[in-house]
């Protein structure tokens, strides 16, 4: 069986996620979805929100722009485009991945908001600094999707976000927290009658580089592929 995968396009290090997600599979495609082409839409079997630049605070109704680490420029053709992915996902039910600012465009479209600065709210660095991605523990609640994913309850994950969620949408429920209290991982609260959605606060596609055999990469990649193959 073939598999489509629609990858949000983003402004650094797209490459990543198709290297992982497709791995040496040729029965998956990648299309790289943009405003430019989102008529490929209706070919994509999955979807994945990539990462990238911060969401404009307009969404989540904060008028505030310059806070510690905001970029000289926002990209709202982008945050637009990207709310479209995830309304269309959610009415065709397409299984959809989030990572991390994908993870913080979901809680935005359903209602939530933003921590604009996670070190001015007064939390630990979640950041990546120059190459090289943070790496800390996270905690999943057990009766969760990410637990059924992963069957741990605790592990280690790379990290470089300097935004989390704030305000949690009522759709959503936190299913992974870092030590500092920050949500890393979220899901439908109701799983009965949603599709597959699977939101995480960091970046599987490059925790493949550093530790191919981690559950929070590679069991993410399977379930996602095989939430996909069901659908499909």
């Amino acid at each position: 069986m073939t598999l489509t995968i629609g990858i949000t396009d983003t402004e650094s290090r797209f490459s990543n996620y198709p290297l992982w997600i497709k791995g040496d599979d040729n029965d998956i495609t990648v299309i790289k979805l943009s405003p430019e082409n989102s008529a490929d839409l209706k070919k994509c079997d999955g979807i994945i929100l990539s990462g990238g630049l911060d969401t404009h605070p307009g969404y989540y109704n904060n008028n505030r722009i310059d806070y510690p680490l905001a970029p000289d420029e926002f990209n709202r053709t982008r945050d637009e485009f990207e709310l479209d992915v995830f309304k269309y996902a959610c009415e065709k039910n397409i299984p959809l991945l989030a990572v991390c600012r994908g993870m913080q465009l979901v809680n935005i479209a359903l209602g939530g908001d933003l921590i604009q600065d996670i070190e001015e709210y007064g939390k630990l660095d979640h950041r990546r600094h120059g190459d090289t991605d943070g790496i800390h523990e996270i905690r999943v609640i057990k009766d969760s999707l990410l637990y059924e994913i992963t069957g741990a309850e605790s592990g280690s994950i790379n990290s470089a976000h300097h935004q989390a969620l704030g305000r949690i949408a009522n759709d959503l429920i936190v299913t992974a927290f870092s030590p500092d209290g920050i949500a890393e991982g979220t899901e439908w609260k109701d799983k009965n009658k949603k599709q597959f959605l699977l939101c995480v606060q960091w970046h599987p596609e490059r925790l493949a580089q550093q530790q191919k055999d981690n559950p929070f990469t590679h069991s993410i990649r399977k379930h996602f592929l095989n939430a996909v193959k069901n659908k499909s």
